[in-house]
């Protein structure tokens, strides 16, 4: 146990390593592209657009690559070298042919898909023009999944890890061509040329690009060789006839999830809020990315054997030590968040953005915060269902999830006035991953009995209280603060830089003194 205890600290450890500076470049693509476009309507055009290579690989292809790769490669490898290698090759192949079938059919309805969404006709010209150049990422990510997929189960980590960072280098220097493209001194949909809007959308996509090429440069190195001639389907139907029955649930899966999507989209699009809503919804992703899909991108093999060998013990251990680690990570961040969402967004987006619309995207961030936890345990409840070949309890929990976000969403929008509507976005989506972590923990219950989530709510509890006493020392720098100064953006800048150097410490202190043991265990992950 000791040793592979140890294993899990060093791999946690170097995919943590990599999330954090992945976030972070990401975060300072972020900034980039909200410095030059702004968040009004040519980033919400821009972004918009970005966000449908997303949507249709996760409609048609994610659903597979998340749920269904990674326990079957995992299965193969139990088969021995010789059968894993052949369906390995088989595997990459068919993702290959699929995702480039589908990234052409979505180039050719690029106007369809932007038509669903933009109302404006400006905007939806600028918007139809990003998408043909941003939809091809749709065939990137897919070779970028399927090798992750590979790596993962060959446990290779760092590599996938560091994969999103060159994405990122490569968007900001991006950005700074486009700054560099001579353009009008206002940017609008109408104004914007040619010029502007090739370099930024080849440059996006030049990112996905970039990841992929790295990705399979990583499996390359683990000695795997990719050979075109094997067979994309096997032999015999009956494995294909076993395979259409299982994606037919994850179809349903992220078909349902899209409907969603567009949902919040149209209206974000009619309330003048994708970029606000867009922004909040990264930074909410921060603090998960750092620890949580650390966590699972390690763990997920080891769950995936678990379940195929039988071993329930090592299953439920891993599940409840993913569970602690996450409420111990992700409890405080929300708390941050909650406090200081709109502090920080202020000291972060202004002079790229107004201040009230630097505001409203740190409302938005603590509107939302509540869900951060119950989303990694969403997240990590699902990877169990699906090592376990069940694709169906994914299907039907995202169901009672989605109906649960479309039913908030359509209530805010009738009775919520409308300069709060999209703040109210992403707290829909919060709310339902509420709703989803309980669905699945109750179904997870009565499939493998007790779970030993009493040691989890008892690290919950300790860490509620310790994050309630830091946060004393947040309200406490806020208030000052703003009493102290009129200038918004030196205040928030003091507020921020006080909360923290008080808050940390004091969490840290409240969490020794209860006794959160989960600290000093997240500590040796981190330095692993």
């Amino acid at each position: 146990m000791g040793e592979t205890s140890d294993a899990l600290a060093r791999s946690t450890g170097v995919v943590a390593a990599a999330s954090a500076v992945s976030r972070a470049t990401g975060f300072l693509r972020t900034l980039a592209l909200a410095a030059v476009l702004g968040a009004a309507a040519v980033g919400d055009a821009y972004n918009g657009a970005n966000g449908l290579p997303n949507m249709v690989y996760e409609l048609l292809l994610g659903g597979v690559a998340a749920s269904a790769l990674v326990p079957a490669l995992a299965r193969a490898r139990l088969r021995g070298s010789m059968h894993s290698n052949v369906f390995t090759q088989r595997v990459l192949l068919a993702m290959t042919i699929a995702g480039a079938l589908v990234t052409a059919a979505a180039v050719a309805c690029a106007p369809v898909f932007v038509a669903v969404l933009v109302r404006d006709p400006e905007q939806s010209r600028l918007a139809t023009l990003f998408a043909y150049l941003l939809l091809p990422e749709i065939f990137f990510y897919c070779v970028c999944a399927t090798a992750t997929a590979v790596l993962n189960v060959r446990e290779s980590f760092a590599a996938a890890a560091w994969a999103p960072v060159v994405n990122n280098a490569i968007v900001l220097a991006t950005v700074g061509a486009f700054v560099l493209v001579p353009g009008p001194v206002t940017l609008t949909p109408a104004t914007m040329t040619t010029a502007q809007t090739l370099v930024l959308g080849v440059g996006t996509t030049a990112g996905i690009v970039g990841q992929a090429l790295w990705t399979l440069a990583a499996l390359r190195r683990t000695g795997f060789r990719w050979d075109w001639r094997v067979r994309p389907v096997p032999y015999t139907l009956r494995p294909v006839r076993r395979g259409v029955r299982m994606l037919t649930w994850v179809g349903l899966y992220v078909a349902v999830s899209q409907i969603g999507v567009v949902f919040v989209l149209r209206a974000a699009f009619s309330h003048g809020g994708v970029s606000t809503f867009t922004y909040a919804d990264l930074l909410f992703q921060v603090p998960y990315g750092v620890l949580g899909v650390s966590l699972l991108t390690v763990l997920m093999p080891r769950v995936a054997t678990a379940v195929a060998s039988g071993d329930r013990a090592a299953l439920i251990t891993d599940l409840g030590r993913a569970a602690r680690y996450s409420v111990v990570a992700l409890v405080p961040a929300s708390a941050a968040m909650m406090l200081l969402g709109p502090v920080a967004t202020t000291v972060v987006f202004v002079g790229r953005v107004d201040v009230d619309a630097a505001r409203l995207i740190g409302t938005a961030l603590a509107l939302a915060a509540f869900g951060l936890a119950p989303f990694a345990l969403v997240m990590l409840q699902l990877r169990v269902f699906y090592a376990d070949n069940d694709m169906r309890t994914p299907a039907l929990v995202n169901v009672a999830m989605v109906a649960t976000k479309v039913t908030a969403v359509a209530v805010t929008v009738a009775a919520v006035p409308t300069e709060w509507v999209v703040v109210m976005l992403p707290a829909a989506g919060s709310l339902s991953y509420v709703v989803g972590a309980v669905c699945g923990h109750l179904i997870l219950r009565r499939r493998y009995g007790l779970l030993g989530f009493h040691t989890v709510l008892e690290t919950l509890s300790r860490v509620l209280w310790a994050s309630a006493i830091a946060g004393v020392f947040c309200v406490a720098a806020v208030g000052g603060a703003y009493l102290s100064l009129d200038d918004p953006r030196q205040a928030a800048a003091v507020a921020l830089l006080v909360a923290v150097a008080a808050g940390a410490p004091a969490f840290l202190l409240a969490a020794r003194t209860i006794g959160i043991t989960e600290i000093g265990h997240a500590r040796q992950l981190l330095r692993g």
